[in-house]
């Protein structure tokens, strides 16, 4: 289970706290809805939270079969969409490997990022 505290800070801005550690991040809204543009968006987190889940789902695998992937990064893109409401429409990832890995275990890799817990939460038009 995770638990965060997030509190409305004031100028469309936000801090959420993790009860476990008491690691915080910021969060606010762009210029064109109010705010600073200094923090990434909510819109924004969610897209680098898939992103973030999916290399550390690649990161469990890698960890068990002696595999480095340190270095890896994902290119998050969120598109919105206004159809049928105002909401994320899509997300779509580019990962890149800091090297070239064998054919069974690229395929171990991408089936590990399929595994991410946080992929199946979204709508499947997501």
């Amino acid at each position: 289970m995770s638990k965060v505290k997030v509190t409305y800070d004031g100028v469309q801005h936000c801090t959420a706290v993790a009860d476990v550690t008491g690691k915080s991040i910021t969060d606010g809204a762009g210029k064109e809805y109010g705010g600073t543009g200094q923090e990434l968006s909510p819109v924004a987190m969610v897209g680098s939270s898939l992103g973030c889940g999916m290399l550390l789902a690649m990161g469990q695998l890698a960890l068990r079969d002696d595999l480095d992937i340190s270095g890896a990064t994902a290119d998050v893109e969120v598109l919105l969409t206004e159809d049928p409401i105002f909401r994320i429409g899509a997300i779509n990832l580019s990962f890149r490997m800091p090297r070239d890995f064998s054919k069974p275990n690229r395929t171990k890799l991408e089936r590990a990022a399929s595994m991410c817990p946080i992929k199946p939460s979204f709508h499947p038009d997501i």
